[in-house]
């Protein structure tokens, strides 16, 4: 019994009022005293309460001598604190997004690579059309399966392939200079994007951040598409691009870094 009074306390009644809506379902009509005995209440509290749901219509009360009260049927109670939580529900959900009407989703930290892991798995897993993925073959069995998974229910799978993976299922751009990026890095990086409306990236073995920010994933959609056009010119024309460019695209890194930067591409 009590765990119905709480959950009534919840939708709104107080604890007197949740008792005596009770002690009148187990024995109605009753009149105020025998509803005091049945709830174990004060006699007092009893006919403030009767009256405070008398006003909210939850009981109903005869015109006799000795008055008595009747409450409304527990259908028709559970059915009104429904209408009223959907209607706060709506008007919420219409007010809410006029509060802070430049509300950014956040970036959030994730550190510590078995908990980067887990975020990355249910990324996947609740990925519904498309998955952007660049990632390490070290850390790609992990996940291997539930991307397999992912291609199983139609999802378009698009893979950057850092160093020498195995995948049979989608696409993927291999990178030949992983080894280079993990050493200028200092670890493993991963870059996931899915649906267009969620990422992550960063050190798999140190942090990544996580976020729903469209700015942020607007950018990092870039960058995967970008790489993979890349690698596709690359993959397909190796000899005009070493004519153009030189060795590694040399002079094409020269062209756009700095001499003093030591941010390493490709």
């Amino acid at each position: 019994m009590n765990d119905i009074i709480e959950s009534l306390k919840e939708l709104g009644l107080n604890s007197y009022e949740a008792k005596v809506y009770l002690a009148l379902l187990k024995k109605y009509p009753a009149t105020g005293y025998e509803v005091a005995k049945l709830a174990d209440i004060p006699q007092s509290r009893a006919y403030d309460t009767l009256k405070a749901l008398e006003n909210e219509k939850i009981v109903t009360t005869s015109g006799d001598k000795p008055q008595t009260f009747i409450p409304i049927k527990p259908k028709e109670l559970t059915k009104r604190f429904r209408r009223k939580i959907e209607s706060n529900i709506d008007f919420l959900e219409k007010k809410l997004p006029d509060v802070k009407s430049d509300y950014n989703e956040p970036i959030l930290p994730i550190v510590g690579n078995f908990d980067i892991r887990t975020k990355i798995t249910e990324i996947i897993k609740s990925a519904k059309n498309d998955i952007y993925l660049e990632i390490f073959s070290y850390d790609f069995k992990y996940v291997e399966q539930h991307l397999f998974d992912a291609y199983n229910k139609g999802l378009d799978i698009k893979i950057v392939a850092y160093d020498n993976i195995q995948c049979p299922f989608g696409t993927v751009f291999n990178h030949k200079n992983g080894r280079e990026l993990e050493h200028s890095h200092g670890g493993r990086m991963v870059f996931l994007l899915a649906d267009s409306s969620e990422g992550l990236f960063g050190n798999i073995e140190k942090k990544v951040v996580w976020t729903k920010n469209s700015d942020v994933i607007f950018l990092l959609k870039q960058f995967i598409v970008h790489d993979m056009y890349l690698l596709d010119i690359e993959e397909n024309f190796p000899e005009q691009l070493k004519y153009f460019y030189g060795a590694g695209l040399k002079r094409l890194k020269e062209k756009i870094l700095s001499r003093s930067s030591k941010f390493t591409i490709h």
